[in-house]
C-alpha cells in the first residue's frame, strides 16, 4: 500500500507539471486541465479509491495556500479596493448563501433550510486560481487582478461562519437564526483580527532577528497554521486570521528581512502554493466517481440536475446583481466624488499651510498629517487614473469560478444528515461547471474588453522617477559623499570619485568594480553603499506608504534593491 501511494503522488506529480507546461502553450487554464485530467484518471482500471479527509483541505491544505497568496498581495492595493473586496467577500458571500438556501429549500422541500443554508455557503465563495491565471497570460488590468485575489482570500472566511452556523443548527433544531449568524461572524472577524495580527508581529520580529534562511523559511512555514488553529480554537475564523497573518508579514517583510530571505521565501512558497493548488484541483476531478456512487441512492438525475441549474443560475444572477449597485454609484457619482475629495484635500492643505508649530511635538504631527494629504492626493489621483468601469465589472462578474473550498467544505457536512450526499454531489458538479463555463469563456469575455495595459514605456519611466525620487531622499538623509566618514575617518578621495557617479541612480553597477579595487579602499565603498542602500530602502517605504505609483513599480525597484544587496554580499 505504501509503495502503491508513493506511485501515486509521484505520477500526480508528473501529471502536474505536465499540464502547467501544456496550458502555457495552448492558453488553456491549468486547474480545468488538472480537473479533466483527475475525471478521466478516475475511470482507469484498477485505479484505487483515494479518500481525502475534508479537514485536511480546510485545516493543512487551506492555510498555506491562503498564506502564500496573501504574503504576495500589496497591502496598498487592498486598501484601495477595500471596499469593494469586502462588498463582494462578505455582503454577497452572506446574501448568496441566504437566498440559495430559501430558494433551494422552498423548490425541494425535503432539503431543510439549515442543509440549503449550507449549500449555499459552500457555493458562495470564488476561486481565483482559474481566473488569475487567465488574467495573467490575457493582460487584465492589475487593479482587477486585485479584486479578483482579495475578494477569494475573504470570502472563505465569510463562507465557512455561516457553513459553521447551518451544520450547528442541523445538529441542533434545525432553526437557523440570522441572529446568531450576524454575532458568530462579528466574533470570528474580531478574533481573526486579534490573533492574525499577533501572530504576524511576533513571527516578524522572531524572523527578523534570524540571519539564517533555512530557519527564516522554516518559521514561515509554521505561520499559517499558527494562526489557524489559535483562531478556531476559540470559534474565531481562522482563514481571515491567515490571511491577515500573511499581509502583516509581506508588509512588514519589505523593511524587516533581507533581500536574500524575502527571495528564498518567494521562491518556496510559489513552489508550495503551485503543487497544493494543483493537487486539489486533480483530486476534485479523481473524486467524482465516489461521489456519484454515494449520492445515488438518495437521489435521482432529475432532482441533481434540476437542483445544480438552480443553484449555478442563482448564483450567476445574484454575482451581476451585486457588482450592479457598486458599478452603477461608480459610473454615476465618480466624478462628482473625485471633485468633492479634491476640494477636501485642497481645503485640509490650506489648514496645514496655516499652522506654525511651537514645538518637536507639533511638528510632528503636521509632518503626519502631510503625509496622510500626500497619500489621500494619491489615492484619489489612483482612483481617477485607473477607475473600476463598466468593463471591468464585467469581467469581475464573469470571472465566478468556485473551487477549492466549495469542494472541500461541503464534505464537512455531518454524515447522516438527510439528503447530505445530494448536496455534496451537487456541490461538486456546481463547482466543476462554473470551472469550465466561465474557466473557457473567461479569456475570449476579457479579450473583446479590449483593456489597455500600461506601455513598456510608462514602466520604465515610473520605475526611473522613483529611484531618482529614492536615491535623492537618500543623499538628503545620509548627506553628499564628500560629507561622509568611516569610523570617524574621511572617505579615502578615490573611493568618492569611484561612486560619486554610480550610488544614485546605478547603485546596481557597483559590485563588479569592487571586487577590482583594491583592499584597503573596498571596505570603505562598501560601508558607504550599504549606508545609502539603507536609506533607499527607508525612503522606498515611505513612498510606498503613500501610493503615488503603483505596486508593481514598487515592485521593481524593490527587487532591484534586493539584487544590488545580494551582489554585495557575494562580493
Amino acid at each position: 500500500m505504501d509503495h502503491q501511494i508513493v506511485l501515486i503522488a509521484g505520477a500526480g506529480l508528473a501529471i502536474m507539471i505536465a499540464a502547467s507546461v501544456f496550458a502555457r502553450r495552448t492558453g488553456v487554464a491549468a486547474p480545468l486541465l488538472l480537473v479533466a485530467l483527475g475525471i478521466g484518471a478516475s475511470y482507469l482500471p484498477s485505479t484505487p479509491a483515494i479518500h481525502i479527509e475534508p479537514e485536511i483541505i480546510l485545516a493543512g491544505i487551506l492555510p498555506p495556500l491562503l498564506y502564500a497568496s496573501a504574503v504576495q498581495l500589496p497591502v496598498l492595493d487592498v486598501r484601495r479596493n477595500f471596499g469593494l473586496i469586502s462588498w463582494l467577500s462578505i455582503v454577497m458571500v452572506i446574501v448568496s448563501a441566504l437566498v440559495i438556501g430559501a430558494l433551494v429549500h422552498a423548490l425541494f422541500p425535503s432539503i431543510s433550510f439549515a442543509l440549503a443554508t449550507a449549500l449555499g455557503a459552500v457555493v458562495s465563495p470564488t476561486d481565483a486560481v482559474a481566473a488569475t491565471a487567465i488574467g495573467h497570460r490575457v493582460g487584465l488590468p492589475p487593479r482587477l487582478m486585485t479584486v479578483l485575489e482579495g475578494e477569494s482570500l475573504v470570502n472563505d472566511a465569510s463562507a465557512l461562519v455561516v457553513l459553521r452556523t447551518a451544520v450547528a443548527a442541523l445538529a441542533v433544531t434545525t432553526h437557523f437564526s440570522l441572529g446568531h449568524t450576524a454575532l458568530d461572524f462579528a466574533w470570528a472577524v474580531v478574533g481573526a483580527i486579534l490573533i492574525g495580527v499577533a501572530v504576524g508581529l511576533l513571527t516578524v520580529a522572531l524572523r527578523k532577528r534570524l540571519d539564517d534562511p533555512v530557519l527564516n523559511t522554516t518559521i514561515s512555514f509554521a505561520v499559517p497554521f499558527l494562526a489557524y488553529f489559535p483562531a478556531e480554537e476559540v470559534h474565531a475564523s481562522g482563514v481571515l486570521a491567515v490571511v491577515l497573518a500573511g499581509l502583516l508579514t509581506g508588509a512588514l517583510g519589505s523593511r524587516k528581512f533581507s533581500a536574500r530571505d524575502r527571495q528564498t521565501q518567494a521562491t518556496t512558497w510559489t513552489t508550495i502554493s503551485f503543487i497544493l493548488e494543483s493537487g486539489v484541483f486533480l483530486a476534485m476531478g479523481y473524486q467524482l466517481p465516489e461521489l456519484v456512487d454515494d449520492a445515488r441512492a438518495e437521489t435521482t438525475i432529475g432532482e441533481i440536475t434540476g437542483l445544480v441549474l438552480l443553484v449555478v443560475g442563482l448564483l450567476v444572477v445574484l454575482r451581476f446583481l451585486g457588482l450592479a449597485g457598486p458599478w452603477l454609484q461608480s459610473r454615476f457619482g465618480r466624478k462628482d466624488r473625485h471633485e468633492q475629495v479634491q476640494a477636501q484635500l485642497d481645503q485640509f492643505e490650506e489648514h496645514l499651510d496655516t499652522m506654525e508649530p511651537s514645538d518637536r511635538r507639533e511638528e510632528n504631527r503636521v509632518a503626519w498629517a502631510r503625509k496622510r494629504l500626500a497619500r489621500g492626493r494619491a489615492d484619489a489621483d489612483f482612483e481617477k487614473r485607473e477607475p473600476i468601469t463598466g468593463r471591468g465589472m464585467l469581467v469581475l462578474a464573469w470571472a465566478g469560478m468556485r473551487g477549492v473550498v466549495t469542494v472541500a467544505a461541503a464534505q464537512t457536512i455531518p454524515a447522516g444528515t438527510p439528503h447530505r450526499d445530494t448536496v455534496v454531489l451537487a456541490a461538486f458538479i456546481v463547482a466543476l461547471i462554473t470551472l469550465v463555463l466561465f474557466g473557457i469563456s473567461l479569456p475570449a469575455v476579457i479579450a473583446k474588453m479590449r483593456f489597455r495595459p500600461e506601455s513598456s514605456e510608462d514602466k520604465r519611466d515610473s520605475v526611473q522617477a522613483l529611484m531618482r525620487q529614492i536615491g535623492e531622499a537618500a543623499i538628503d538623509a545620509v548627506g553628499p559623499l564628500e560629507e561622509q566618514t568611516v569610523d570617524g575617518e574621511p572617505l579615502d578621495p578615490v573611493v568618492v570619485s569611484t561612486l560619486k557617479d554610480r550610488i544614485v541612480p546605478r547603485l546596481v553597477s557597483g559590485s563588479q568594480q569592487l571586487r577590482e579595487t583594491k583592499a584597503d579602499t573596498r571596505e570603505q565603498m562598501e560601508i558607504l553603499q550599504r549606508r545609502y542602500l539603507d536609506a533607499m530602502r527607508e525612503a522606498l517605504g515611505t513612498e510606498r506608504s503613500i501610493g503615488v505609483y503603483s505596486s508593481e513599480t514598487y515592485r521593481q525597484v524593490e527587487g532591484f534593491l534586493d539584487t544590488v544587496e545580494q551582489r554585495f554580499t557575494t562580493s
